[in-house]
């Protein structure tokens, strides 16, 4: 199982119920390679800042590690730490149909708030990249990133048909509760890492003090109503909703059970309370894992190694097919 998340904002709790918290729960059942897309930060040059990208890559190993990944079970590791990403996405740049590329949904959202950049274009065949190199059976992913997984499958397809048998056709992971976080202060908008750098109240972050915590849940948008009411729940609700069920574990009819003509304050508090205790856990394992910054150094070298010994091996299969002389063999 793969996954990874881009080094850009800072994670919140959407990022959290969509994938982290799946990660956790599953890095018993597989082999888990879980890495930081540091590369993927540069397809918006003008929002970088070396500085800050490095800052960001740290905080998010040291969230990785205070959520539950245990690098002893899950290699964790920079994406700019294993070459054979970038050597890949090349080949598969060069088997991918531009029109493939001119129907994913998130370049055009993207490319209408910037100046696109032809990495910002061609950035879902690194990713087939980042996936494809570990052939990994499953891709836990939150519900608006489906169709990458899907011209992930259609490039190993292509390359497969092409070339000659080198890669598996990994499958979505989605989970049940929490594949699309909406926004505290617009349940139409997906909780976004972007947004919420210009949108106070629009997520909480995971490193969120309890005061913005409290702010940020008390204040979400919830409708014309003052109760909850199991046969008329609008998307400002059923997100709140949906958020209890992620941090709780519970189902959605136990939700009602609990709050179904209950005040909107009830629920509120209710959600309160959890997220206050997750993130409070959360944060205390934060300060103790970044305390050492040689720690957090030595799990990306091992993760890196890791990776690198199933990415490499990956490698070599698709440019023995493409024809490609290993550098041993040249005069």
């Amino acid at each position: 199982m793969l996954s990874g998340i881009a080094a850009t904002g800072r994670l919140h709790i959407g990022n959290y119920i969509g994938a982290i918290q799946t990660w956790v729960r599953r890095q018993d059942d597989f082999d888990c390679f879980f890495f930081i897309a540091d590369m993927h930060a540069l397809t918006i040059p003008e929002s970088v800042r070396a500085d800050e990208l490095r800052s960001k890559v740290r905080e998010i190993v040291g969230l990785y590690l205070s959520c539950g990944i245990d690098p002893k079970k899950s290699t964790i590791f920079l994406q700019s730490h294993v070459p054979a990403h970038a050597e890949l996405a090349w080949i598969f740049q060069c088997v991918t149909p531009i029109s493939w590329l001119q129907r994913m949904t998130q370049f055009k959202s993207k490319s209408e708030r910037t100046s696109a950049s032809a990495g910002l274009f061609t950035y879902p065949v690194l990713q087939a990249a980042d996936i494809l190199l570990y052939q990994p059976k499953y891709v836990p992913v939150g519900d608006d990133q489906r169709q990458h997984v899907e011209i992930t499958r259609d490039i190993a397809q292509r390359f497969n048909h092409l070339f000659g048998a080198c890669f598996a056709e990994p499958e979505a992971l989605v989970p049940q509760t929490g594949a699309r976080v909406m926004g505290l202060d617009d349940p139409n908008e997906k909780m976004s890492k972007s947004i919420a750098e210009l949108r106070e109240g629009h997520a909480i972050r995971l490193l969120d003090p309890p005061e913005k915590i409290r702010r940020a849940i008390m204040r979400a948008k919830t409708d014309s109503g003052t109760a909850v009411n199991a046969e008329s729940i609008s998307p400002a609700i059923d997100n709140l909703l949906s958020l209890y069920e992620a941090f709780t574990g519970t189902t959605r009819n136990a939700a009602l059970s609990q709050f179904d003509q209950r005040g909107y304050g009830v629920l509120k508090n209710a959600l309160l309370d959890v997220v206050l205790d997750v993130a409070g856990k959360i944060r205390a394992r934060y300060d103790d894992v970044t305390s050492d910054p040689a720690y957090l150094d030595g799990v990306l070298a091992d993760g890196a190694a890791r990776a690198a010994a199933v990415a490499n091996g990956t490698l070599r299969t698709a440019k023995d097919l493409v024809g490609l002389i290993p550098p041993t063999s040249r005069s």
